[in-house]
Parts: C-alpha cells; sequence; structure tokens
C-alpha cells in the first residue's frame, strides 16, 4: 500500500490489488494551522503573544487568522466572487459628501453637498485608495486599522489638524495586551505594526499609540481600530463566515479530487487476465537464450519482462489523454489444445457516485458559505436547485440588502474620516458615505429612462 498526496487535506490511498480511495482527513494539514482554525476547544483572546519582546492581543490561534482567511480564499471558487460583491452593494455609486436633514414628512434624508476645501483636502492623500482598501478590509473580517497624521504647526503655535488618514492592512497590526485586567479593547493603548505574516523577521515591530478622541492632536502620529463587534470578543472581530471555513475549505477540495481521479483513476479500473503458457514460453524462450543463469537469475529477467509488459497497458488505459485508443492482444492455443487469451475487463469504480456524490457536496458548500457570508444566492450568481435567480428575484433581493446589510458597515468604514471632518471644522455638518441610486422595477420607470433604472 502507499499512500499520494492530492492536495493539504486529502490523500490517494493505492491498494495492493489495485484499488484507489480518496481520503479527506478533516482539514488537518501538515502545517496544522487548519487544526487550529477549526478547534473551537479555547478562545486566541485568552493569554497574550509575544514577537520581538511586544505582548500582544494575538489574532487567531497561532496570531494568522488573516493569513489563514486569505489562504482559504485563495482556493475557493465561490469566496471572492461573493465578497467582491458584497463589497460593490456597499460601495454603490461611490463616496460623497452629505448633510443629514429632515423632509416634510419627518423622513431623515442626504442632502449631497459641495465642499471644496474638504473635497481639497481628501484629494491631497488619495482618499479614494482609502476608501478602497478598508472596504474590502472589513468585508473580510469586520474591522479595519487606520493611521493618523497630524500637522507639525502646533510645534510653533500654529492651529493643529489632522492632515491625512491612512489604512493599514490586517495582517500587518496587532492590538497592544492591556495592562488594564478587564480584556477590552477600549483599555488597550498601543498597537503594532509589522510583518506578522513572517514573524516580524525583517519589518521589526513599531509602536503606535491608540488615537485618543477627546484628545486628536495628542500624537504626531496615531493608530485607530474601527470595527463591528463580535458577540464575547473583548478585541477583534471575527467574520460572520468564520463557521463556514470550513465548508469554503471542503468546497476547495474538490476540483483537485476530481482532477486527480481523471489523471490517475482509470489506473486502477482495468482487471487483466493474461495465460500462464504466455509467461511459460517466456521462460523457455529466457532459458534457451541464457542457458548458462541460475533459476534465480532467469526468474529475475521474467518479472522484469512482466513489469515493463504491464507498464506499457497501463501507460495506454490510464490518463485522460489516452481516451480512445485501444489493445491487441492475440489468441492462441497451448500444446494441449487449450486456447490461451488475453482479457482486460473493466471494473466498475462507480465514479458516476462519486462524481455526483462530490458535486452534491460542492452544492452544499456553496450554500453554506453564500449564507453565511450573509449574501442572497440571488446576489451571488449561484444556481441553487438547478435554477437561476430571475430579476425580480435579484431585484428584491438588492433591495432588501441594502435596506438591511449597508448601513452599520458603512458607519464603521467612515468612521475615522468623519471623524476627522469634524476634528478639522467643527463648525460643519457635513459628513461622507457611499451614494446608491435607488433601483426600481422596469414598469415603474419611464421609458426614456429604462437604460439606466433611475428614479
Amino acid at each position: 500500500m502507499r499512500t499520494e498526496k492530492i492536495t493539504d487535506n486529502s490523500k490517494a490511498i493505492h491498494l495492493t490489488d489495485g484499488s484507489v480511495y480518496t481520503v479527506s482527513m478533516s482539514h488537518k494539514s501538515d502545517d496544522g494551522w487548519s487544526n487550529r482554525l477549526f478547534s473551537f476547544n479555547n478562545s486566541w483572546e485568552s493569554d497574550p503573544a509575544i514577537v520581538m519582546g511586544k505582548t500582544m492581543v494575538p489574532y487567531g490561534h497561532n496570531n494568522d487568522l488573516p493569513t489563514v482567511i486569505r489562504k482559504i480564499m485563495d482556493k475557493s471558487n465561490i469566496g471572492p466572487g461573493i465578497l467582491e460583491r458584497k463589497i460593490g452593494l456597499q460601495y454603490g455609486e461611490g463616496p460623497f459628501l452629505y448633510q443629514e436633514i429632515i423632509d416634510e414628512m419627518d423622513n431623515k434624508k442626504r442632502k449631497p453637498v459641495h465642499d471644496p476645501e474638504i473635497e481639497v483636502w481628501l484629494k491631497s492623500w488619495d482618499f479614494d485608495r482609502y476608501v478602497e482598501i478598508i472596504t474590502t478590509e472589513f468585508m473580510h473580517l469586520k474591522g479595519i486599522y487606520t493611521r493618523w497624521y497630524r500637522n507639525k504647526a502646533p510645534r510653533i503655535g500654529g492651529k493643529p489638524k489632522i492632515v491625512k488618514l491612512e489604512p493599514v492592512l490586517n495582517t500587518w497590526a496587532r492590538l497592544e495586551w492591556p495592562e488594564h485586567p478587564e480584556k477590552r479593547l477600549e483599555n488597550v493603548k498601543n498597537i503594532f505594526v509589522g510583518d506578522f505574516e513572517n514573524n516580524c523577521l525583517h519589518s521589526g515591530v513599531s509602536t503606535y499609540p491608540v488615537f485618543q478622541k477627546n484628545d486628536p492632536f495628542k500624537f504626531g502620529v496615531s493608530m485607530s481600530y474601527n470595527n463591528l463587534y463580535s458577540y464575547c470578543r473583548s478585541f477583534y472581530s471575527i467574520p460572520s463566515y468564520y463557521g463556514t471555513l470550513n465548508w469554503l475549505a471542503t468546497a476547495s477540495e474538490i476540483p483537485d479530487i476530481i482532477n486527480y481521479l481523471t489523471d490517475n483513476g482509470i489506473s486502477a479500473a482495468f482487471h487483466i487476465h493474461s495465460p500462464q503458457g504466455y509467461w511459460d514460453d517466456k521462460r523457455k524462450k529466457l532459458e534457451d537464450r541464457y542457458n548458462e543463469e541460475t533459476d534465480a537469475q532467469i526468474d529475475k529477467r521474467l518479472r522484469e519482462i512482466k513489469e515493463e509488459l504491464f507498464r506499457s497497458i497501463a501507460a495506454a488505459l490510464s490518463g485522460k489523454e489516452n481516451a480512445g485508443k485501444f489493445i491487441e492482444t492475440v489468441d492462441f492455443y497451448d500444446m494441449d489444445q487449450n486456447l490461451c487469451q488475453w482479457k482486460i475487463e473493466p471494473i466498475d469504480q462507480k465514479i458516476k457516485d462519486f462524481i455526483e456524490a462530490q458535486v452534491k457536496v460542492s452544492e452544499k458548500a456553496d450554500s453554506a458559505a453564500t449564507s453565511g457570508m450573509g449574501l442572497n444566492p440571488a446576489l451571488a450568481n449561484l444556481i441553487t436547485n438547478n435554477s437561476f435567480s430571475g430579476g425580480s428575484q435579484q431585484l428584491y433581493a438588492a433591495k432588501f440588502h441594502v435596506l438591511t446589510d449597508v448601513n452599520i458597515p458603512e458607519r464603521i468604514i467612515f468612521e475615522a474620516v468623519n471623524r476627522a471632518i469634524s476634528i478639522n471644522w467643527p463648525e460643519k455638518d457635513v459628513k461622507i458615505g457611499f451614494y446608491r441610486k435607488v433601483i426600481m422595477k422596469e414598469d415603474q420607470v419611464s421609458p426614456e429612462k429604462r437604460l439606466t433604472n433611475q428614479v
């Protein structure tokens, strides 16, 4: 028996009788990160991690949750697409400045405003790129880091101002372990920045004080961590799809297993009968040719001939590139007039049943992942129950998503920017958010506006 690796979590077992089995080993890969990821026996917030002499709150059981999620998403066929769709639904038409007003019907509305001073400030530090990064980071991990830069004017008695904001990736930032005995995000005093994916061996660890909301100009450079609170988590947030990561990993294994079977599975799908008379004749010819050799040496030569012959037959029968090929055999009679013939009998491996089972697992994984990510299948372009969602389903799913799933994330995504605007221009009642057009049914839109489908 021998084993052959298909993926990190799946192996093929070749038995001595020629049978091949594929086994998925509960996602326990050789490096062990999957085992730590899917273990809920303890919390990573129970004890601090020490990196380069700094005591910090670990993000994941091995302080590598952002990297683990990236690895799973890199191999997933649906995860990245679902998250990109959520980012698109969140982003809408893009950021815009607005004022909140109450109309005559007592409805709260957003009135777009044009403020050249704020717009120039936003462009000065590449605000569009900042929004792109933090929106993506938030949709993946429900938490974002921002680095704040104060101007140098206060050193000479000038007016203080927040000159720019800068995004910091989750893979590069960790919270300091608080000195206060109560484990709360509010008790964290510093944030560390470094290449934690590689244990900060080349980057080192930089320390930044936490941005002070009540004293925003206290530090020249500081950092903040804005997140959507996760139940019973003292510090970091975890994504809503955390419980479906095992489904995403399972779905990622299925294409590799099917590809492996396509390339190698057919080699164990045949039972080859070889006539003994054929080998007796081969042995006699070897004895006549090598009459000085011993029986053991003749047996070795015969084994080599057998191996070479069966290797040629296996090469012709196995692999998708050999589809349509055939093998020619010649029947003959021995001295006693007994029929000697080669027979190659196919073995029913129930490949069809196996593939159908794998497809069902994949469909279940897709459904579970979409539900865990909080996106309606109609918006994720998934085919469920062999049917594709129609336009009306997508329309109402989009409206419901915008109504229920975009407001809280938007508040957190723009929390740092809106606070900076209020700090720099306290007299201006201006905020920034995402602009979204109201989607209407086609029969509610006048013919001249149906191409844009807007109010």
